[in-house]
């Protein structure tokens, strides 16, 4: 099917991206603003709780001001015997590419990014909100801006979701096995992505991948059976310890086991991205 020429108001420029029932495009306003624009059709029943998610994501995305959130703007419905079939929701513009394409050119500067993720995900926290599915992919870079991105699964803090959300390979074990969603689980979503940026290699979790590509696998293991993964700095020397053990402590099984508040985590990387800056500058 073509892509739209118009939304909602919006001339469509072209498409940035997809997601299981959603389309996303650059649009342009009729004053000229340029937009990221999140389109859902209802064709069936079956596609009511993607309709739901936009609406949650625009309930949730309009609490935060902070600039490694990238920003909502408004809700545009389609209305048919006074129910939506059409949904819209408009976004800050974000031209840059994601983690898993924008293979950052250090450790320190992959240090300062993490620095900027954690700050974003605690603004979050702050507000009573768990993004619930922060990966590489819902990271967009460039130059100095980071952006975390996709509010689709974002919830209140303490939130027991009806069905398992998350992605292979960085979902945290309450997520696997439908628990309360806290600011931990974040953090352990935030390790694995750490990991993966710095390595290549997603961690082992309750929920792995078939491949690298994604997709879920064999079935949910049980908390006891995941095994940590190698230390980063034992997989790549030049990764340093303090790091390597951050990321260790984020991805521990047990969440009462795991950093008290991303807030911590971001004041770690900052002092270590400081030392970094001494080292090299």
């Amino acid at each position: 099917m073509p892509d739209p020429k118009e939304l909602f108001g919006y001339t469509v420029l072209a498409r940035l991206g997809e997601g299981a029932a959603s389309q996303i495009y650059s649009a342009r306003s009729k004053s000229g603003k340029m937009v990221a624009l999140k389109h859902v059709v209802k064709r069936t029943e079956k596609d009511q709780r993607f309709i739901q998610q936009v609406e949650q994501e625009y309930e949730i995305g309009s609490k935060f001001d902070h600039p490694n959130l990238r920003a909502v703007g408004r809700l545009h419905r389609k209305r048919k015997l006074f129910k939506t079939v059409e949904i819209g929701l408009t976004m800050e513009m974000v031209d840059a590419p994601g983690l898993d394409i924008n293979r950052l050119g250090s450790i320190r500067q992959c240090v300062w990014v993490f620095h900027d993720i954690a700050e974003g995900l605690n603004h979050m926290h702050q507000k009573g909100y768990v993004h619930a599915d922060m990966k590489p992919t819902n990271v967009l870079v460039k130059d100095q801006m980071v952006k975390v991105i996709d509010l689709g699964q974002a919830c209140e803090i303490g939130t027991v979701k009806p069905r398992i959300q998350g992605t292979p390979g960085y979902i945290a074990p309450e997520q696997a096995h439908r628990r309360k969603i806290t600011p931990q689980t974040d953090i352990y979503n935030f390790g694995a992505t750490m990991y993966w940026v710095l390595l290549g290699k997603v961690i082992p979790t309750a929920l792995p991948p078939v491949n690298a590509g994604g997709g879920i696998g064999s079935g949910v293991i049980e908390a006891d059976r995941i095994p940590l993964p190698k230390p980063a700095h034992e997989v790549n020397s030049h990764i340093p310890e303090d790091l390597s053990e951050l990321i260790m402590e984020c991805v521990r099984v047990p969440r009462k086991a795991r950093p008290d508040s991303m807030g911590f985590v971001a004041s770690r990387l900052q002092i270590l991205g400081e030392e970094l800056d001494r080292i090299y500058t």
